[in-house]
């Protein structure tokens, strides 16, 4: 199925800001109505009215606060916070949906007043709407972390057009257009850099505070904030395809995909709600058939502490939103979870396979090893950059990075040896640069001491002898070590690596990181075999880390896939169920301890809400708890397991 893209027109940051919807359709928050000071006024003028209220009973200094005085002093303090609610439980009945936390509501708290129990009434009601005010706020700050991306959103490019800079909306740009971008001001799209340098700030992207710095030629992506001098950048993407607008389609489909914890909760409440009316109805009437001093007030009002007690409302509102705090969490630190249900998937890995290039090396050749025996080593890599000068590869390019002081040897009559290198003249000498293949052909001795090295090997010889050789390898990210120590500290019980570079790397770099098995020169189709080997064994979930496009099978194949997102394919992007913007492999145990605090918190509020709940309900079944107690098993249970879950927001995982 084709994905669709984000619009980011259609993305409203009013409309995303804050909202948490029911399934039933009411809306706990929006913040710019939260912090509204009239938004609370219902629940103070109640809040009043009912102490002011148990005041004048308490110490009965006013005799006329009788009969239908008193009924109306309690009704005005419950309609402030009762009639929305009754609106609400009334419009959910119309929809067909009759066993909803409102209509449990409305309904115990009118029978409260039908028994003459108006300050419980008015209690009941006044703390669940007190309860909502608190879960809006709570919900409003979890969603914090997610809700600053769109803050990051451009709302302008600087596009050069005809002569002149033009402003435009970042989705009129075209692939390849030139665009200026001043200092403070957001990067609209992605694309590759034409000034000499510039620093830029990516938190929103990486989660990283650091400034990055990048030179002529590197790639800028969209949403990052230029931060010391004015730039120009040729555009590689459309908008909708940028780096921001990705980061942005992700987080929303992430919101939206329910994990199997949360889904199975929502259809219990549907069932268990129910259950429990039938139970209050049971309990206000079977009791008169072998009860002898059944007194029918008494029992009604056991039913009603029932029906208080059966609002979901602490199990559907804090469970969601542990699984957003997570998420958020997750992003925060660089991670980006394509669903809630990922988050639960992580909790259960036990085998980590990894690719190498790009995964736990950074993909980039670099020279480590030069070994000149005839000359000394600026004279002899003269000789190696002139003839490297000629070539294309990418092992040309990496020796040509070795900083020459003024060279100005220039290799003549190149040819290339297929398979084996290059043949040339340079300052009138015959210069061979290659593998020991074409030392070998040209009968030049090659010393033994080479036949070890396992890495790239650049062999030179000048005028028929062997002039030294340089090793070319890709080196480990800066956190490689780091980020295997923590894996197995995550409790992982194997590591693997998959690479399709040679086996003799693979396993020198598997060696070098203690990690347990591993393997090379494998295809992709190969990486996919041995990932489906292990999946066959019994109870092991298995993680893939990789990059590359040819990565995308197999990150499709296992249990959670995890993909590079800074250096990554957009195609291993597109298919990984989680996304490492900062290209950081020790970023992966943090995402296994996001996805456990998740998950811990989340049972820690459904034992909370259950435990609590199953309690008072067999208190008041007999006899020996009030409204009070029921309305601390509701709102009251809710509001602890929601700052459970909020607690994710403070927690750290390095």
């Amino acid at each position: 199925m084709k994905k669709k893209k984000v619009n980011l027109r259609d993305i409203d940051p009013k409309k995303h800001q804050g909202e948490h919807t029911h399934e039933d359709g009411y809306n706990h928050g929006n913040p710019e109505k939260a912090s509204n000071f009239r938004t609370y006024l219902p629940s103070i003028f109640s809040f009043v009215m009912l102490i002011a209220g148990i005041a004048i009973d308490y110490v009965e200094a006013f005799p006329f606060f009788k009969g239908w005085i008193r009924i109306v002093w309690y009704t005005v303090a419950y309609i402030p916070v009762g009639f929305p609610v009754i609106r609400e439980g009334w419009n959910s009945i119309k929809k067909g949906d009759f066993f909803t936390e409102f209509f449990l509501m409305s309904i115990a708290t009118l029978g409260a007043f039908a028994i003459g129990e108006y300050p419980e009434g008015v209690a009941v009601m006044l703390f669940y709407a007190v309860g909502e005010l608190f879960q809006s706020s709570a919900v409003n700050r979890a969603k914090g972390t997610i809700k600053a991306l769109l803050d990051v959103r451009p709302n302008e490019a600087l596009v050069y057009r005809d002569g002149d800079i033009v402003s435009v909306n970042p989705e009129t740009v075209e692939i390849g257009e030139k665009i200026q971008v001043r200092v403070g001001e957001k990067v609209p799209l992605d694309g590759i850099l034409l000034s000499e340098k510039g620093s830029f700030n990516t938190a929103a992207l990486t989660g990283e505070s650091k400034p990055d710095t990048i030179a002529k030629g590197d790639t800028v992506f969209a949403g990052s904030i230029n931060l010391d001098r004015v730039i120009e950048i040729e555009t590689t993407k459309e908008f909708k395809d940028s780096s921001i607008a990705r980061i942005l389609e992700m987080v929303q489909n992430a919101t939206a995909r329910k994990s199997k914890t949360e889904l199975f909760i929502r259809k219990f409440a549907r069932i268990y709600t129910p259950i429990v009316v039938f139970l209050a109805i049971g309990l206000t009437f079977l009791p008169s058939s072998f009860v002898d001093d059944y007194v029918f007030r008494d029992w009604l009002y056991r039913a009603l502490i029932f029906l208080v007690i059966s609002c979901p409302c602490a199990l559907v509102i804090s469970i969601p939103l542990g699984y957003f705090g997570g998420l958020g969490a997750a992003s925060r630190n660089g991670i980006l979870f394509k669903g809630a249900s990922f988050l639960d998937t992580m909790t259960q890995v036990d085998t980590v396979v990894m690719d190498k290039t790009g995964t736990v090396t950074k993909g980039v050749f670099r020279i480590k090893i030069i070994n000149s025996i005839t000359f000394e080593e600026a004279e002899f890599m003269k000789y190696l950059m002139a003839m490297e000068e000629q070539s294309t590869h990418p092992i040309a390019k990496a020796i040509l990075e070795y900083k020459a002081d003024g060279s100005d040897y220039e290799a003549t009559d190149v040819s290339e040896v297929a398979g084996k290198g290059l043949k040339g003249t340079v300052n009138g000498k015959t210069v061979l640069v290659g593998n020991k293949a074409l030392m070998t052909s040209n009968n030049i001795e090659v010393p033994s001491a080479t036949d070890g090295i396992v890495e790239s090997i650049v062999m030179v010889s000048i005028d028929g002898k062997f002039a030294g050789y340089v090793t070319i390898a890709d080196e480990l990210k800066d956190d490689a070590h780091q980020a295997i120590k923590q894996i197995r500290d995550a409790g992982i019980s194997k590591i693997i690596m998959l690479s399709g570079d040679k086996d003799s790397i693979t396993q020198q770099v598997a060696k070098e990181l203690n990690i347990d098995w591993a393997k090379g020169g494998l295809l992709p189709e190969d990486k996919l075999n041995e990932v489906e080997e292990l999946k066959k064994q019994p109870e092991t979930k298995v993680a893939f880390i990789g990059d590359g496009i040819n990565d995308a099978p197999v990150l499709a194949a296992s249990g959670v896939g995890i993909a590079m997102g800074g250096l990554g394919s957009d195609v291993a992007i597109e298919t990984a169920d989680v996304i490492i913007q900062t290209d950081q492999p020790s970023k992966i145990a943090i995402a296994i301890k996001i996805g456990r605090s998740t998950r811990r918190i989340v049972w820690q509020n459904i034992g909370l809400a259950f435990g609590v709940k199953v309690i008072v309900l067999i208190l008041g079944a007999g006899g020996l708890a009030t409204m009070w107690e029921a309305v601390f098993a509701d709102v009251g249970v809710a509001l602890l397991a929601i700052f459970n879950a909020v607690r994710l927001q403070r927690m750290t995982w390095d």
